[in-house]
């Protein structure tokens, strides 16, 4: 998984699976588009306008439970 947030573009993207070709993109809500694999599964997601939509699109924090 990776995460790259490009200040120039205010985009924010979330790799999930990189070593995945994309089949298909959609925009579910307005500067949120989902990119799926060809089985249909989500592969990364890109959040345009990341500073209006995310507290601090330069910080990231992760986490594992269990």
């Amino acid at each position: 998984m990776k995460a790259t947030y490009d200040a120039e573009t205010d985009t924010l993207s979330i790799v999930l699976r990189p070593d995945v070709n994309v089949a298909e993109s959609d925009e579910d809500k307005p500067g949120i588009i989902l990119d799926y694999d060809a089985q249909g599964n989500l592969i990364s997601l890109e959040i345009l306008d990341a500073s209006k939509r995310v507290t601090e699109p330069r910080r990231m924090e992760f986490e594992t439970t269990g």
